[in-house]
């Protein structure tokens, strides 16, 4: 099944979403919130399923979904924990950087901001015209409650919903190589998620091996900055996370695990192309930067700027959007 929050209060309005974006019911005679929902997903689970079947079938009411009418899904986690799990990403910016490598894992979780994502399509304010503003990326994972020390099976077991997340984050007060003074991964100052948030067996073929294995699609002001497949090149995917996110805590309902930017790389291991020839291109500005600095020796994309517009998006097999567009307009 698919759900989203309509913006309502400080925790929005469950709605259950048609599988084709384009119609939804509203969830309040089941459960208000999807945080509710989450609280006690055996309970609400099969009611919510029950829902979005009659809404396929049009036996329950039903009204035009839009977007632009989405709070984030969660507009208000409990808490979310964060890693770059694609290391060609991390790689790709110390190589450009001449740095060496941290000590410590690639891909190592963090805690990350969860008490205020923007709506999908919110407008992302931009108070210095001087920052160096980086998009970043990737998929998220929203789990129910989960024991500490649980394996990868309880892991996965306990994932109840995907969708995508993108975060800006400041690379003017980070090392050179993308990194903050502590070697650790940037911090964003905003995030945001997709629209629509998904249930594992809504994706089909396309999860599998604990991750989600299709392109995501990225572009600015219309053109694309890339399309990198989330499930080549990673490092580790999320089901896997989450288990490290519960190696030494227990997991509450509506923790999100998130993971990005996605990163290919070149059929050498090197560089990915630029999407503009062909190549699979970037779902980050950063490595987009540091490929152009290795490949040609001098940057050509800016950092993001007041009049930019950022979509990002993935797709089904049959071009359909599976989880709703991300995109939002850079104001000053």
């Amino acid at each position: 099944m698919k759900l989203a929050s309509l913006k309502h209060g400080r925790d929005g309005r469950l709605v259950v979403v048609s599988r084709d974006l384009t119609r939804a019911t509203d969830a309040f005679i089941v459960v208000p919130t999807l945080q509710r929902a989450l609280d006690e997903w055996e309970r609400h689970a099969p009611a919510l399923s029950a829902l979005a079947e009659q809404l396929e079938h049009g036996s329950v009411p039903s009204f035009r979904f839009h977007e632009h009418d989405c709070a984030a899904p969660l507009p208000r986690a409990y808490a979310r924990r964060h890693a770059a799990a694609w290391p060609g990403y991390a790689a790709l910016l110390r190589q450009a950087a001449g740095a060496e490598a941290p000590a410590g894992e690639a891909g190592t979780l963090r805690d990350a901001a969860s008490d205020g994502f923007l709506g999908p399509r919110d407008p992302l304010a931009v108070d210095d015209p001087a920052a160096s503003l980086d998009l970043s990326a990737g998929l998220a994972a929203i789990t129910g409650d989960l024991l500490r020390g649980a394996d990868t099976v309880a892991a996965e077991d306990a994932v109840r919903l995907v969708t995508l997340v993108a975060e800006v984050i400041r690379h003017d007060r980070l090392r050179p190589d993308g990194l903050d003074l502590d070697g650790a991964e940037a911090p964003a100052i905003a995030a945001s998620l997709a629209p629509v948030v998904v249930t594992p067996d809504e994706l089909g073929d396309a999860w599998r091996d604990g991750s989600l294995h299709r392109p995501l699609l990225v572009s600015r002001n219309g053109k694309a900055l890339g399309c990198p497949d989330a499930g080549t090149d990673l490092g580790r995917g999320l089901v896997a996370l989450v288990a490290e996110a519960a190696r030494h805590r227990a997991l509450g309902a509506g923790t999100i695990v998130s993971a990005g930017p996605v990163s290919n790389r070149g059929i050498d291991g090197g560089p990915g192309r630029p999407a503009a020839e062909g190549g699979a291109g970037y779902a980050c500005l950063a490595e987009a930067r540091a490929a152009e600095a290795l490949t040609g020796g001098w940057v050509r994309t800016p950092y993001l700027a007041t009049g930019d517009r950022l979509r990002i998006e993935m797709k089904d097999p049959g071009g359909h959007s599976i989880f709703g567009a991300i995109e939002h307009d850079v104001a000053g």
